[in-house]
């Protein structure tokens, strides 16, 4: 018994301890390009997005313009049109889509560097719906549990697209005041700086949202590329935050980012009182 109170104690004493301060940046912005790139099993037109590094936190990044970008596997290439113009978004064939047991190779070439990465597919899994609660102060509804965080064997990124616009009330609002989209993960690691990390702001909607809930399956590889991302990103600045370092990659030539493949399930859920 006396442990738990020395720890809780220590919490709020660490706690307590944090302050605001700021963090320049300084150096010049390495000459390196940025890969966006998640293929899937759905049949559609696929974005692989480029952009530069920046050198200011939430600045706007440069796109990649003019780059050649493939995408090929054991049977086919496509190559991809950077589409609107010089905004760094190359798309696939309206067509494309991945198969399991594939091997996808993307091939970028931009100002005389060629860049390359290999990914390969896993299969889905079936989930069951999302759980939502109510708010007492303000009588809307939040997202209260979507999947585990933590699977020795099914990593996952689970996509929700949040829709209130056709409520009674909130049709006429701006769409970013009645649509988000928020993410969640389920990795094969559980670690002291997720169980302490810093709270997320809630987002609450009313009832009759229709939440559309998309589950991307990860290879091993893709749910560590997102661990170590999350580690420095929504993790950081807990109460057991790591040293910074670069996330690492699967793309060669230097670049940063990744190039996935995922299978992709999907349901529907209204929220109903």
């Amino acid at each position: 018994m006396r442990s738990i109170l020395l720890l809780t104690g220590l919490i709020f004493l660490l706690q307590g301890c944090v302050k605001e301060t700021s963090w320049p940046l300084t150096g010049n912005v390495p000459d390196k390009i940025i890969v966006d790139a998640i293929i899937t099993d759905e049949v559609k037109t696929h974005c692989v997005t480029l952009s530069s590094p920046v050198n200011q936190l939430n600045q706007n990044p440069q796109p990649v313009n003019g780059a050649v970008v493939l995408i090929s596997n054991e049977d086919s290439t496509w190559q991809l049109t950077e589409y609107p113009p010089n905004s760094g978004i190359y798309n696939t064939p309206p067509f494309f889509f991945t198969r399991l047991h594939k091997n996808y190779t993307l091939f970028i070439s931009v100002d005389d560097k060629i860049y390359t990465a290999k990914t390969t597919m896993v299969s889905g899994s079936l989930f069951g719906e999302l759980q939502y609660s109510k708010n007492a102060d303000n009588n809307l509804y939040y997202v209260d549990w979507v999947a585990n965080a933590f699977s020795s064997e099914k990593a996952a990124m689970w996509e929700l697209f949040i829709d209130w616009s056709g409520v009674p009330g909130y049709e006429q609002l701006d769409s970013l005041d009645n649509h988000a989209r928020m993410l969640f993960y389920t990795l094969p690691t559980l670690d002291v700086s997720e169980v302490f990390a810093p709270l997320m702001q809630s987002l609450f909607f009313p009832a009759g949202t229709n939440i559309t809930e998309r589950r991307y399956s990860l290879t091993p590889e893709h749910a560590e590329f997102i661990r170590e991302m999350l580690l420095e990103t929504n993790w950081a600045g807990g109460l057991f935050p790591v040293a910074p370092a670069n996330v690492r990659t699967n793309v060669s030539g230097g670049a940063f980012g990744f190039f996935g493949a995922s299978t992709v399930t999907e349901l529907s859920v209204i929220v109903t009182p």
